[in-house]
């Protein structure tokens, strides 16, 4: 019979021991490399998670392993994300069957807090796409963010400009995400300025393993937007603003980010045409493939239901007037910039259980005649995201 009791000094009771899991199925001989130091389990349905790192010695991320009751099987799942750095201890408490929060001991302040998500959207898709058992690594962040701008349209319809006009005025604000690109650098664009130039293969690789929330091949190069390139960016306590193509877009429109998505449209096709020319950067040949794409982009933009607002840049400051308004942060609107998240300071010795949508921290002292201890509560009732990014909205308060 399985004992049901603690696997490490702190986490979520009950939980399977993982000595007994090695005692009964064979654990040690197929994973007890792979987890020296701290382990935690987490049973939902038939299904234990398995959940280990290193020591203070060791520099080996946390890894995860499922045994699957109802095969009777181990389980090496796909593991998205980054993956955590070793710690010295941690703990495993489910939320709602679809994810597991993970509180790791004597971590960094925004480090400490994460989710290994089982059933999410994001998870659910992946495993539809590999024919395979996945899980993903999204870390907590207090707080929440204002959701990322997609600005789109045609080559040449101005997007570049409205964007900088809006960045210019608004430094504090606004956030321009680098893109990744396989084409190369023209003129005096630079790597992680303009874009993050790249290798096909290597970019390849990385949309496979769901590092990018949007991607598309344009003009016969790859672009596309990372998560972390979002990421960074309201880390940093602005609004990421993407400037993507009509397929970008979709993406983004059938992703788990939460955007608000615009489509900038010319106010002619023969007035796209002059201002492709007038840029003289492309050949001819290169010229009418791009208002051959523009139109087919004008018919998906104004008619598919992607775009929740569509503007039209025949006059340039009158656009950029109507996209604030869109923002709102027209006329007296105080342009004021977003806070940044901070991380949560835990101490290096605490427990953790769960009350409801509530995550009790625990790091009084041990001595049975002190008869109060100090208190951490995370509040997980309002979380919004996930992976492939960070899991926001967490709210945090002490209890003493």
């Amino acid at each position: 019979m399985l004992h049901w009791r603690h696997s490490c000094s702190m986490g979520e009771a009950p939980a399977f021991i993982v000595d007994d899991l090695q005692n009964q199925i064979g654990f040690e001989n197929e994973f007890g490399s792979k987890f020296k130091g701290c382990k935690t389990t987490t049973t939902i349905g038939d299904k234990t998670y398995v959940i280990g790192g290193g020591n203070d010695e060791s520099t080996l991320p946390v890894e995860v392993r499922i045994f699957d009751k109802a095969t009777g099987n181990w389980v090496t799942p796909i593991v998205l994300g980054s993956k955590p750095n070793s710690c010295k201890g941690l703990s495993a408490i489910s939320l709602n069957d679809d994810r597991i929060l993970i509180v790791k001991k004597g971590s960094a302040p925004d480090d400490c807090i994460l989710f290994l998500e089982l059933d999410t959207w994001f998870v659910r898709e992946q495993k539809k796409i590999r024919g395979t058992e996945v899980v993903a690594w999204s870390k907590g962040v207090r707080g929440d963010a204002e959701k990322p701008v997609v600005i789109s349209g045609p080559s040449g319809v101005g997007k570049g400009t409205l964007i900088s006009m809006l960045m210019k005025e608004f430094p504090s604000m606004f956030g321009f995400s680098v893109s990744h690109t396989t084409r190369a650098p023209r003129g005096m664009e630079e790597d992680g300025v303009h874009y993050h130039f790249t290798e096909q293969s290597i970019m390849e690789k990385e949309i496979k393993d769901g590092k990018f929330v949007e991607y598309a091949s344009v003009h016969g190069n790859l672009y596309g937007t990372s998560i972390e390139a979002v990421e960074v960016v309201t880390d940093a306590g602005k609004r990421c603003i993407l400037d993507i193509d009509v397929q970008g877009a979709r993406s983004v429109r059938a992703s788990s980010l939460e955007a608000i998505l615009i489509f900038i449209c010319p106010p002619s096709m023969e007035e796209l045409e002059t201002r492709l020319r007038s840029r003289r950067t492309e050949t001819e040949e290169q010229i009418l493939k791009r208002l051959q794409n523009a139109e087919v982009e004008m018919e998906q933009g104004k008619s598919s239901g992607i775009f929740d607002h569509i503007l039209y840049n025949d006059n340039l400051d009158d656009c950029y007037e109507s996209l604030k308004k869109l923002l709102g942060i027209d006329g007296a609107a105080a342009a004021t910039q977003i806070s940044v998240p901070q991380g949560i300071d835990l101490p290096a010795d605490h427990s953790v259980s769960k009350m409801d949508n509530k995550i009790i921290i625990n790091y009084g002292t041990p001595e049975l005649e002190k008869a109060s201890k100090s208190l951490i509560v995370l509040d997980v009732s309002s979380l919004k995201g996930g992976a492939p990014g960070r899991t926001r909205g967490l709210d945090v308060y002490a209890i003493d």
